[in-house]
């Protein structure tokens, strides 16, 4: 849209969104000294970030620098095109070096504003015996106070407030089963007491990643952040961005951006009719509720070009109950004493495999069909299941049908709507897989990632059990995802680009508002927020480097 003067208010740069790119982005841009103001559609701030596990994957970060840990740019580059490869231009050798290559800078800068980092040591890459695979490449934010961020925390899109870190999860889940388990939960309890103790309201994963940036760009930084100020439109003149149209107390306003405008504000996750066109199923998101697309689609009514439109974070998620998502499945469907299997009662996958290969594993067999997660006791009885933990919902599922429970095989087949003979078939088969420690259908196990959350007291495989003792349970699950893909195809500063490959002067884009540099897959843990803090931040460098527009 042409502009009209005078603005309500002009900043350097205004940023759409409140996650992990669009406090990146402001972050950078006020050490830069420039103006900042952030604008978030919604009642709540913080957008998927908060809602995460709030790791980054950040190879060759300062901290395992630190720490004497291996790794290097060159091994990082060969890890991301193993696995990423050339799946169009989001993906480019360009841009993959750029994200490297910025790293550092980001985590010096979130350093020096105090923020607190800690490695997530054990966590694999997913493909940690590909070439440049490494073990511990994430970054998460130690257990932060939020308390510091006061009456700010009321709004926050954060879903944990508890002390919880990456390494925390793979033990807490066999914390009864395992004495590292036991230990682990022992020291979980004991630093949720002491901050309690301290008089601390100490939050861990995404929470702490959010609260942390809050603390650093709202208050340290002085920026200023609106809620319930949707994009409505962007202002351009000559052909550049130069300011934006929102709603504030209900009200239009203008403000103009003298460097530029970031959208950060998301994927369309939670948009049906897009979800329809673009992936072909309604979608069972598990991030932000305000995840629309609407700035995807101002973005493109200026001329951006989209890419991976199709695609999302896929992953398998427990069938929600009416409106309620009960959870996104990553470490449970690792332990052992359990399997998934498709409506017919055939396993269809390694269980164990990333997220992202489980779910484009589901829509290539069936998008829209039944699968079902079934397990013997010892899988209820050992493990901690995220999604079995609230008496009332298991109650709910019970009523609607997503969880079913049996004291045979056979009834628990009947009660799934399975032949039941063939789930037998299914099962035996498995089970001698479990005896021998070889999967010989999906090599489940054969992986340091899929091992990573198994039980190592289970022999000759960690990953596989048999099962064999009831009462046995099965849980409806469906292709879930942690957000969508595509969006405004940039280059190495986070510029939007028209299709032609010219820049789109004035507008930037980055987390899932862009298409994402990981291409279809998905490397590593936090593969989504590390490059959205990374390009937010070249953003903002890139916007200080140039004279104001006009």
């Amino acid at each position: 849209m042409t502009s009209t003067q005078p603005y309500d208010h002009t900043y350097d740069v205004v940023v759409v969104g409140s996650g992990g790119a669009g406090f990146a982005t402001a972050m950078a841009a006020a050490d830069e000294g420039l103006t900042v103001l952030m604008i978030e559609s919604t009642d709540k701030w913080g957008g998927s970030t908060a809602m995460s596990g709030g790791g980054m994957w950040l190879p060759d970060n300062p901290v395992m620098q630190r720490a004497g840990i291996g790794d290097s740019r060159e091994d990082a580059l060969t890890y991301m095109q193993a696995t990423i490869g050339d799946e169009g231009r989001a993906s480019s050798r360009e841009r993959k070096e750029a994200f490297v290559d910025s790293v550092a800078d980001f985590v010096a800068t979130a350093e020096r504003y105090g923020m607190r980092f800690a490695r997530a040591a054990d966590y694999p890459d997913y493909y940690p015996e590909l070439p440049g695979g490494k073990i511990g490449r994430a970054l998460e934010v130690e257990p932060f106070d939020a308390k510091r961020i006061g009456s700010w925390w009321r709004s926050t899109r954060a879903m944990l407030p508890i002390p919880l870190k990456t390494d925390d999860v793979w033990l807490l889940g066999r914390a009864w089963s395992t004495p590292a388990g036991f230990v682990r939960g022992a020291q979980f309890v004991f630093r949720t007491l002491g901050g309690a103790v301290r008089g601390k309201r100490l939050v861990g994963t995404g929470a702490a990643l959010g609260s942390a940036f809050l603390d650093i760009v709202v208050q340290k930084q002085g920026v200023p952040l609106w809620l319930e100020a949707p994009l409505e439109d962007l202002i351009v003149e000559n052909g550049r961005v130069v300011g934006v149209r929102t709603t504030r107390d209900g009200r239009p306003v203008t403000v103009g951006a003298t460097r530029g405008v970031m959208l950060a504000a998301g994927g369309f996750d939670h948009n049906v009719d897009w979800r329809q066109k673009h992936h072909g199923i309604d979608g069972t998101p598990s991030g932000n509720p305000g995840n629309l697309g609407r700035p995807i689609e101002i973005a493109q009514g200026v001329g951006a070009a989209l890419e991976l439109m199709d695609d999302a974070w896929w992953g398998a998620t427990i069938a929600p109950v009416g409106d309620d998502a009960i959870g996104f499945i990553v470490g449970e469907r690792s332990f052992p004493y359990s399997i998934i299997v498709d409506g017919q009662g055939d396993r269809i996958a390694n269980e164990s495999e990333s997220y992202v290969d489980l779910g484009h594993h589901m829509l290539e067999h069936d998008k829209d069909g039944t699968y079902w997660l079934l397990a013997d006791v010892r899988h209820a009885r050992r493990y901690l299941r995220s999604y079995a933990m609230d008496p009332r919902a298991n109650k709910a599922m019970a009523e609607a049908g997503i969880l079913v429970k049996a004291p045979t095989l056979v009834e628990l087949a009947r009660a799934m709507d399975i032949e039941p003979s063939r789930l037998k078939a299914t099962i035996d088969r498995f089970n001698g897989f479990a005896r021998s420690g070889v999967d010989g259908d999906f090599g489940r196990g054969n992986s340091a990632y899929d091992r990573y959350y198994a039980d190592p007291s289970v022999h000759p495989n960690p990953c596989l059990g048999p099962i064999e003792k009831g009462p046995f349970t099965a849980f409806k699950i469906v292709i879930g995802d942690l957000g969508t893909k595509g969006g405004v195809l940039t280059d190495a500063d986070a510029r939007a680009l028209r299709e032609d490959g010219s820049v789109i002067e004035g507008l930037y884009a980055a987390g899932n508002c862009s298409a994402s540099v990981m291409g279809r897959t998905y490397p590593g843990p936090g593969s989504t927020i590390g490059p959205a803090v990374v390009f937010g931040l070249r953003g903002a460098r890139h916007m200080a480097s140039t004279g104001a527009a006009g």
